[in-house]
């Protein structure tokens, strides 16, 4: 059995532990608030903008604006992987990383073969890992969630749009955490370009001629591609960054849960120990005592 001033010694570890985690589950507690007022005040705003732009943009051709929405044999790929810069958010990191290299296997396996397959990490966690594998890794942008805004997102959305207009890809999807709730995160694959075109079932044509356009429909579309674009990037930036929080504030309470488990377990058993050892100590005085009356 071990001796008592090792089992203090790792009570008190674990307490340090058990303070640190606590802490950890409050500050991401109090950031989660912010990111989730973020995210949900641009989701109506993005999904709203991406559904104009998918019934309007499906009547152009490529010479009018629709160039984003070209559709060409899929040869080379772009996939945006977006992870967090630190860890200790549970498989968080974990799940976005097997699902791209999942999505690779199962849908992409030759284009990966010949090296046509690229893996853009927004996020240290990701570009760690890819960065590992010259053939699918392109480049790391973890910089942006030091000053997670609109402005330093575009610029990135900017260069994979200028990618795929000169042919460089021929598909673009972005693979991130979608934000449902506090524990709850769905990992999430949207398609980025070309654009999605909407159904054009007879159900939805109402819907898709819906609508009056001033000064004329190729304007407008020229100026919504782009900000579409980048608004997507944006909201799935920010659906990540609030699902990060809440992934952390969920692993940290289940850690700080589990320490307080482990310092009952460790009382327990210093308070075996100690009476085991206080019951020898008396034990070899009443021995000692009997040989000296013998």
């Amino acid at each position: 059995m071990a001796n008592l001033k090792e089992i203090r010694i790792r009570i008190a570890s674990v307490q340090s532990t058990q303070q640190i985690t606590k802490a950890m589950n409050m500050v991401s507690a109090a950031k989660l608030r912010k990111a989730t007022d973020a995210i949900m005040q641009m989701r109506p705003y993005a999904n709203k903008l991406q559904e104009v732009l998918q019934n309007v943009s499906g009547t152009l051709d490529a010479s009018t604006g629709g160039a984003f929405a070209a559709v060409r044999p899929v040869k080379k790929v772009l996939i945006v992987a977006v992870t967090s810069n630190r860890g200790l958010c549970g498989g968080f990191n974990a799940n976005i990383i097997r699902s791209v290299n999942n999505i690779i296997a199962e849908n992409y396996a030759p284009q990966a073969a010949a090296g046509n397959v690229k893996v853009m990490c927004i996020g240290k966690k990701a570009a760690d890992f890819f960065s590992k594998n010259k053939n699918l890794f392109l480049s790391s942008h973890s910089e942006v969630f030091a000053n997670l805004s609109f402005d330093s997102v575009a610029p990135i959305a900017d260069h994979i749009m200028d990618e795929f207009a000169t042919g460089n890809y021929d598909k673009v999807e972005v693979v991130y955490n979608r934000f449902k709730n506090a524990v709850v995160q769905v990992v999430t694959r949207e398609q980025v370009l070309p654009i999605v075109q909407a159904e054009t079932t007879d159900a939805k044509k109402g819907m898709i001629n819906d609508y009056i356009f001033e000064p004329d429909k190729e304007s407008i579309v020229l100026d919504l591609i782009p900000k579409s674009i980048k608004i997507q990037l944006y909201k799935a930036t920010l659906d990540s960054h609030a699902s990060e929080h809440g992934a952390r504030m969920t692993a940290m309470s289940k850690a700080t849960d589990n320490a307080g488990e482990l310092l009952r377990s460790l009382r327990i058993f210093y308070n075996k120990a100690r009476q085991a050892a206080i019951t020898n100590e008396i034990l070899e005085i009443v021995g000692g005592a009997n040989a000296l009356k013998g």
